[in-house]
């Protein structure tokens, strides 16, 4: 008999990338809209997720919860109160649905977290086993509901898995690597050159595996995991590789990094200077490990996954 799985968040990015793969499998699939929406799938409207949503309908006979719906990082924010924001619809919003599927008897549920839950910036490489320190009004909120999950579900017979993803990247992401696609597309000199650092991303086709592994996998109950391609690269080397998947050489100018951290600051953009040349390595080894896990796609063939996306999007909009 195939599991009943509820998904909130399923029409963002990843969520629509996650869909996609479902809908070739055996399950049952129910999605939570904030919004009435015509959709393939049994739709519930939930309206807002915060600490009063109600999920006593989209929870009806449902087996496993995967909870992507987030208030994510936004680079200009309209709200005050940006961190009480992220901690009503990340914390509470999380916390709220957690108790209802415990009421109701939902055997498992999936959290799809953030490495901003431990750090965004780091000169060590990042485990499950790292300290928590999130610097971030966006992770502080992730951590807030990771804890009070775990707390929740002790005791109980519903199971979770946390996932932390580290930089997500794919079609239809209007992130920091769509801002890169269109630098690259455009040709212009980029002062990145300089930049000596190591990051860890995350193809989306990889995540959606990840996630859909811990589905069914009884070592993913109980268990918190890092995600990543498991191949770690530096700002200038991305580029060659976008370059590379786009058919260009991108002219990369060796400006020294200070100069940019300057420049950054004085324009206020300090954070996101910060985010440009700071390092952050994840070691993923733990899910590969327990979980017997490889991620399906290269950092190579996701890059140029996105880039063809990227370029048939673009050439669309040229019609």
């Amino acid at each position: 008999m195939s599991k009943s799985i509820l998904i909130t968040g399923a029409t963002g990015f990843i969520g629509n990338h996650l869909l996609c793969i479902l809908k070739q499998n055996n399950y049952s699939i129910t999605i939570a809209l904030r919004n009435p929406s015509n959709s393939n799938y049994k739709t519930i409207v939930v309206g807002e997720i915060d600490d009063r949503t109600s999920w006593k309908n989209a929870l009806e006979n449902i087996d496993v919860v995967i909870h992507l719906a987030a208030r994510a990082h936004i680079l200009q924010e309209s709200v005050t109160n940006p961190e009480a924001e992220f901690d009503r619809i990340n914390a509470e919003g999380t916390i709220n649905l957690v108790k209802q599927c415990l009421e109701v008897g939902v055997k498992h549920f999936i959290f799809l977290s953030s490495i901003g839950a431990v750090t965004t910036l780091s000169n060590t490489i990042i485990s499950e086993t790292s300290l928590c320190n999130p610097d971030t009004p966006y992770g502080k909120s992730k951590l807030k509901a990771e804890q009070a999950l775990e707390e929740l579900c002790q005791n109980s017979t519903m199971t979770y898995t946390i996932l932390r993803p580290t930089l997500v990247y794919g079609a239809n992401n209007p992130g920091n690597m769509e801002r890169l696609l269109k630098l690259v597309a455009k040709g212009l000199p980029l002062p990145l050159g300089g930049i000596n650092n190591s990051r860890s991303l995350v193809y989306v086709g990889n995540l959606v595996d990840a996630i859909i592994t811990c589905i069914d996998s009884p070592q993913a109950q109980n268990q918190t995991f890092i995600v990543s391609d498991g191949e770690d690269l530096s700002t200038p080397e991305l580029i060659r590789r976008i370059g590379k998947a786009m058919n260009k050489t991108p002219l990369l100018l060796p400006i020294p990094s200070s100069l940019i951290k300057i420049g950054t600051k004085l324009l206020g953009k300090g954070e996101a200077g910060d985010r440009l040349l700071g390092s952050l390595q994840v070691d993923s080894g733990k899910i590969r490990k327990t979980l017997n896990w490889q991620p399906p796609y290269t950092v190579d063939e996701g890059i140029k996954m996105t880039a063809d996306w990227f370029k048939e999007m673009i050439k669309n909009e040229n019609r």
